[in-house]
């Protein structure tokens, strides 16, 4: 059977498509222009997306689609888009000095970005999954893509993220085909309840399709893999993760669980996740890991909904478009502080961050605080509270009580991060040195902010001391005693000890301007979050 192509309503897919061999044509031709291609693609596929008419699906037979577009399937494919822009933007200043090969990344972004946009038009399961691996795939590449190998732990993560997405994405079409033995539908309209003989065949079948794409969400007991690939990969390459891949997962999930009966398997999957991630989340030590569990518990809160089925399929998609942005936001500030090819480096190393970079601290304030539900970030906010008036008004009163628990439980690490930002630096003396008794300073009772003629005169000998006029005047610090036989440097002018132990970062302009566009994205839905309502509705 010919079936008709409405090649208008397929435009977002080549635009996106058509992004990714451009910039394979870029590399080939030029061995260069791969980011500025890559980005002008991306736009594009969001402004195609945009302009597509409403509802004009094709691929059909018999009135199934298995290509569909509304308005919901626009807005995602705007945001995998965004995602993708914001990321290149990330990953420009590593990319320009040599980290990982330019094209060959550029070339698997805008791919992941395809399978992105193919999940968000997605009518039947084989497109679903066909989509969901093209947006994967990628990335096993991605996480471990380097020029230079300090370590191990992005090709373990890579191999991580490879084992576990293989074995998920296999159980997810066991579940398929399970599907259209008991219904002999695929597509997601048909989908149906088994009867009779094939009920049971039908509820194994939605089970593992529901645990299939569990694992692409990182839900819990299916979630081992994400804090040591997230951690292990590339920052600019985690924020994507955690953001455009975990996306299409919800995406997949939402577009099965509002049509069969998995509301008790997906109300388990909910609390574990939440609960597991929130609790684990508090004994982080490394913020990429800790960012990384707090997605686990985000994605909890983002399932928990879906347990009402199609009712709460609205709520869903609204927290996880907040979700993104707001994870986006926190990623990019941690990007931009460590700096290019760095991973993400311990909590204490962010001490005192937010008063050196007022406006990255700014900020990355503004992403907690939408990550926990509080003001300022008032899109995390309204998300929250959408998710729990979807659950009350569903019947799953119990539900909605275990997040709220759980964004409690959630405000003691993301306020931690926060003061810390803007806690004070530690100042202490430092050793620099140890000198023989005799040449100990003879005061060991000096001042720091004063120091004694004999402590300065002592300090000439010393090479962070020169002189007492230098001492006192022109260094931020002076030689004193700190114990017999050695020695120790006094903090004088502590801001400027500090402003020259800890430079200020140098912000690509690129990476700037994607953190201030996503902020700004992330403070204005905040005021008017209706709108993303409203683009949800079709």
């Amino acid at each position: 059977m010919i079936q008709a192509v409405d090649h208008v309503a397929l435009l977002p897919l080549y635009a996106a498509a058509g992004t990714a061999l451009l910039v394979l044509v870029v590399e080939l031709a030029f061995g260069r222009f791969h980011l500025f291609a890559g980005t002008v693609g991306a736009l594009a596929t969001a402004v195609v997306a945009v302009a597509v008419p409403d509802h004009a699906g094709t691929l059909c037979r018999d009135g199934l689609c298995s290509w569909t577009v509304t308005p919901h399937a626009a807005l995602m494919a705007v945001l995998f888009a965004g995602l993708t822009v914001g990321v290149l933007a990330l990953s420009a200043p590593a990319l320009r000095r040599g980290f990982a090969p330019p094209g060959e990344f550029c070339f698997l972004l805008t791919c992941a970005m395809t399978g992105g946009v193919v999940v968000a038009y997605a009518g039947d399961l084989i497109t679903l999954i066909v989509g969901l691996e093209t947006l994967t795939l990628p990335l096993y590449v991605l996480v471990g893509l380097r020029r230079v190998r300090e370590s191990t732990a992005g090709a373990a993560a890579a191999v991580t993220f490879f084992l576990v997405s293989v074995i998920s994405t296999a159980i997810a079409l066991l579940g398929a085909a399970l599907l259209f033995a008991a219904t002999g539908a695929v597509h997601l309209d048909a989908l149906v309840e088994g009867s009779g003989a094939y009920a049971s065949l039908a509820a194994v079948g939605a089970a593992l399709v529901v645990i299939g794409f569990a694992f692409k969400v990182a839900a819990v007991p299916l979630h081992a893999w994400a804090p040591a690939t997230y951690d292990g990969a590339p920052v600019p390459v985690a924020a994507y993760l955690s953001t455009a891949s975990k996306l299409g997962g919800v995406l997949a999930l939402a577009a099965v669980v509002q049509r069969l009966d998995t509301g008790p398997l997906i109300a388990v999957l909910a609390v574990l996740t939440m609960t597991v991630g929130n609790l684990v989340a508090l004994r982080q030590t490394r913020m990429v890991r800790l960012l990384a569990w707090s997605s686990v518990a985000q994605a909890g809160y983002i399932l928990a909904p879906l347990a009402a089925g199609a009712a709460g399929v609205r709520a869903a998609y609204a927290y996880a478009v907040f979700f993104v942005l707001l994870e986006f936001v926190a990623l990019g500030v941690i990007a931009a502080l460590r700096g290019p090819g760095t991973d993400g480096g311990a909590l204490d190393d962010y001490r005192g961050e937010g008063r050196r970079n007022p406006w990255l601290g700014a900020a990355m304030v503004l992403a907690l605080a939408g990550l926990a539900g509080l003001p300022p970030g008032l899109a995390g906010l309204f998300a929250k509270v959408a998710v729990v008036e979807s659950l009350i008004a569903s019947g799953w009163g119990w539900l909605a009580g275990v997040v709220a628990l759980n964004a409690v439980i959630a405000l003691a690490y993301y306020v931690r991060v926060g003061a810390l930002l803007y806690a004070v630096p530690e100042r202490a003396g430092i050793p620099v040195a140890t000198l023989p008794p005799s040449a100990a300073p003879s005061s060991a009772t000096a001042s720091p902010a004063a120091p004694s003629s004999a402590t300065a005169s002592s300090a000439t000998a010393s090479p962070a001391a020169p002189s007492s006029a230098t001492a006192s005047s022109a260094t931020p610090a002076a030689v004193v005693s700190a114990g017999e036989g050695t020695a120790a440097v006094a903090v004088i002018d502590p801001d400027l000890f500090d402003a020259a132990a800890h430079p200020r970062p140098v912000v690509a302009r690129a990476v700037a301007v994607s953190i201030a566009v996503a902020a700004i994205t992330v403070a204005v839905l905040g005021f008017v979050p209706q709108a993303v309502f409203d683009a949800l509705s079709g």
